[in-house]
């Protein structure tokens, strides 16, 4: 299994009411469906072989030995297939009828997994024939053997560590206490579950929050299939309504009132890093439960999951992509930026801030969120001191978008200009200024933050940072210049979705002349502007040097979210990317991130405060404790071998 990628299946097959022979061919059809598609596990409906509509047929022998008597050639068309398939249907032990899902592999029985919870309202009646599910396994009949039957067992892929499935029936999810939260804690990964519910008006709504928010809970993932056409319609329809999530997301449902096989491909590797991230997850404890160890063959599944992975992975994993969603994220992120600096300053008893603006991305996001601040604490805007401080690297177009948009908003502008006090430093180091190089840079970067520093003591005021997430995790700030400050507002906020942020406020701002000064700064080139300009353009962009920030920010947030291998995140990158940047590129600078990640480090160790606003963050006081002088070599060798 490449990559920890495993394809399941959810299967609605178009069945007939009390005729299991049919019922056994149209599953048999999808199974064979399913290993075209290289599925290694596939879930069928509640009662499928069957039907859940038989009412008072299930007291019916005949249908009851038609039932297990098919079962029997399904198991058979299971031989040779690497996929596990769980099937439900009737099942007599002792004198009592239950309600099982049938779990086959390879041309096995591999054990029988009883209801739990026998809803017995509304439309349902379930305990006129059926009795509850025993926990503890024993075991049942099954032709001249037998066959563990049991709520508690886990069945465990030798082939697959991370794969481990326990399953659960219909009702079983909709209770207080699901049999899969045992299952989960027991170790289970995956969990799957036959289901009849029927349909009601908003009843899918309701359907998709359950299921999404169970793979949530339990960090696992989660293959629902439901009933659908062919049950009878006496009383109820179904809807076919088959649902596959992974952690809270959904990663396939499918259409209603049809029948559909939907298919998707979980990431074990991933459910099992946030397992571990996650300490208040329980270590495992499977004290009480019977493990069924059984074998897949994963080399059909690699094989179409390299022509086609069948899960949406987002190239901008940081910047919402609906409008909706995007306003409604955007809003949020900006007021924890703000919240954070209004506390601030009401903490320090503070109502002047001072910040640097050069007409890039990250000032503009940095006076925004001042602004917005200061509305919040009820403090005029007057008292934000917009410091611009033109040097050898100013064009004329940054410099009046900074100063446009210092007015617009209403913040007290100044102007700076730095060059005399760099020549002079140049003077007092003996360095010749026509040598362009890092000590150039880096001498008006700092000179920058002296002049912002020192005005905030002037003012009375605190120094607002002004660098972003992505700049830190590439070590691309002046160690001691840019890279500090009092407090730092875009701290977490990856350049990606800095534009993103800035973009929002352009659009939905009433004031049409800062508009236009904010889309201006999202059409310029992103620039330090530390060398000077080639024909009054901006002659130094960032991308050029450090690589495209989309591709960065992919691979910082699949880096530290799940710890991804190098290898994996270019496999996943390429097909993110694909039409946008060729393998060769994306490794390239795959390879520069890791160097100036682990190079760089020492200078997160030492950041301001500044507010988290989403699952990823380079802060060393929360989410990277990371040594400075850390080894880049097992990364390294991993991209290597690619």
């Amino acid at each position: 299994m490449k990559d920890g990628f495993f394809r399941v299946a959810a299967a609605t097959p178009e069945i007939r009411v009390a005729d299991p022979i049919y019922n056994r061919e149209q599953i048999c059809k999808q199974i064979e469906e399913g290993v075209k598609q290289g599925v290694g596990l596939m879930v069928f409906p509640e009662l499928c072989l069957t039907a859940y509509t038989c009412g008072d047929l299930f007291l019916q022998y005949p249908l009851l030995r038609s039932a297990r008597e098919e079962l029997q050639k399904i198991v058979a068309c299971t031989e040779g297939k690497h996929m596990m398939v769980l099937v439900g249907l009737p099942w007599k032990h002792g004198s009592k009828l239950y309600n099982v899902a049938a779990v086959l592999c390879g041309g096995r029985l591999l054990g029988i997994i009883p209801k739990t919870h026998l809803p017995n309202y509304s439309e349902f009646y379930e305990q006129r024939h059926f009795a509850a599910g025993m926990r503890k396994p024993v075991m049942t009949g099954w032709l001249d053997g037998q066959v563990p039957m049991g709520t508690n067992i886990l069945f465990r892929c030798r082939d697959i560590p991370e794969l481990t499935v326990a399953a659960e029936i219909c009702e079983d999810v909709w209770v207080p206490s699901p049999p899969s939260i045992r299952h989960a804690l027991a170790g289970a990964t995956v969990i799957a579950n036959c289901s009849a519910s029927d349909d009601l008006v908003g009843k899918d709504t309701y359907r998709n929050a359950l299921i999404s928010g169970q793979s949530a809970r339990l960090i696992c993932g989660y293959v629902y299939a439901n009933a659908g056409e062919g049950e009878s319609t006496q009383d109820l329809v179904f809807g076919g309504h088959n649902i596959i999530a992974e952690n809270g997301t959904m990663l396939a449902v499918s259409r209603r009132f049809q029948p559909e096989t939907v298919y998707a491909d979980i990431d074990l590797e991933r459910l099992g890093s946030e397992r571990q991230r996650a300490t208040t997850y329980p270590p495992q404890s499977d004290d009480d439960y019977m493990s069924i160890d059984f074998s897949l063959d994963t080399s059909a599944m690699e094989e179409m999951q390299q022509k086609k992975l069948l899960r949406f992975i987002d190239n901008r994993p940081f910047v919402p992509h609906d409008q909706a969603e995007r306003n409604k994220r955007c809003e949020e992120i900006i007021t924890i930026q703000a919240m954070g600096l209004k506390k601030r300053l009401a903490h320090a008893g503070c109502g002047h801030v001072v910040l640097g603006i050069s007409g890039g991305l990250d000032s503009t996001l940095a006076l925004l969120i001042a602004a917005r601040a200061f509305d919040m604490h009820g403090l005029p805007r007057k008292q934000i001191h917009a410091v611009t401080m033109p040097c050898f690297g100013t064009t004329d177009r940054t410099y009046r978008n900074a100063c446009r948009m210092a007015r617009e908003l209403g913040a007290s502008l100044t102007e700076v200009d730095i060059k005399k006090s760099v020549m002079q430093h140049f003077s007092d180091i003996a360095h010749d200024p026509s040598v362009h190089d890092v000590t150039y840079e880096n001498s008006q970067a700092r000179e920058r933050t002296q002049v912002l520093m020192d005005f905030a003591n002037q003012v009375g005021g605190l120094v607002v940072g002004t660098g972003d997430m992505s700049e830190l995790a590439l070590g691309w700030a002046t160690y001691n210049g840019d890279h500090m400050s009092m407090y730092g507002v875009n701290a977490s906020v990856p350049k990606t979705l800095v534009r993103h942020l800035v973009r929002y406020y352009a659009d939905t701002c009433k004031e049409e002349a800062l508009e236009a000064v904010l889309k201006d700064v999202l059409d310029t080139p992103v620039s330090p502007e530390l060398l000077p300009p080639e024909g009054g353009s901006i002659s130094q962009k960032t991308e050029d040097l450090v690589g495209p920030y989309e591709l960065h920010d992919f691979f910082l947030y699949h880096m530290l979210r799940f710890g991804y291998m190098p290898s994996k995140i270019y496999r996943m990158a390429l097909r993110a990317f694909a039409g946008e940047y060729e393998g060769e590129t994306i490794k390239k600078w795959l390879g520069i991130f890791y160097r100036r990640f682990f190079a760089q480090q020492f200078k997160r160790s030492c950041l301001p405060d500044g507010p988290k606003v989403g699952s990823v963050a380079v802060s060393p006081r929360g989410d990277l404790r990371m040594p400075s002088d850390a080894v880049q070599k097992v990364w390294m060798e991993d991209l290597e071998r690619l």
